[in-house]
């Protein structure tokens, strides 16, 4: 009888631990859901104020598929416990004019990242090109409000 009940506990444990195995795998290689605070992606995001609930999807940035245009959540290169929201301004090879009226060549593996809002951004005017290893996932689909829920668009996707 104990043999049994151990049994039928053991096996419950183990489909609970694989079930929770399985969802961290997908939330942290696939897709996630990602709460968006802060004015630097005016109008893209956050617009009343109150965040914007998104779903990130990480396939984009593990098979280097992001683009130019594409919005993307990333691990901030000055604070790596702080995830930041920005939109791709211009890929590796690719050159930007700062403020500064200085031209910046975009070294190899790096992103230019710039936010929708530019006075109350910062970005890479603020710490310069971002690592691509830093990008954490794009951000595809927003959930909440749901007055916008929708996929998010990229402004260069020609249809």
């Amino acid at each position: 009888m104990a043999a049994k009940l151990a049994n039928k506990v053991l096996s419950g444990g183990l489909v609970t631990v694989s079930s929770f195995c399985y969802i961290n795998c997908i939330l942290e290689h696939v897709v996630e859901f990602t709460l968006l605070f802060g004015p630097s992606m005016i109008p893209t995001f956050n617009v009343k104020k109150d965040g914007d609930l998104i779903i990130t999807e990480h396939l984009s940035a593990q098979f280097k598929t992001v683009k130019k245009g594409d919005v993307v959540v990333v691990r901030s290169p000055e604070d790596p416990k702080c995830l930041l929201c920005k939109r791709i301004a211009a890929l590796s090879g690719e050159r930007v004019r700062t403020e500064t009226a200085e031209e910046v060549k975009i070294p190899k593996g790096h992103v230019w990242l710039l936010g929708d809002n530019p006075n109350w951004s910062k970005d890479s005017r603020h710490f310069g090109a971002v690592p691509y290893g830093l990008i954490r996932g794009r951000a595809w689909f927003k959930v909440w409000p749901l007055t916008e829920f929708g996929k998010i668009q990229n402004p260069f996707d020609v249809k």
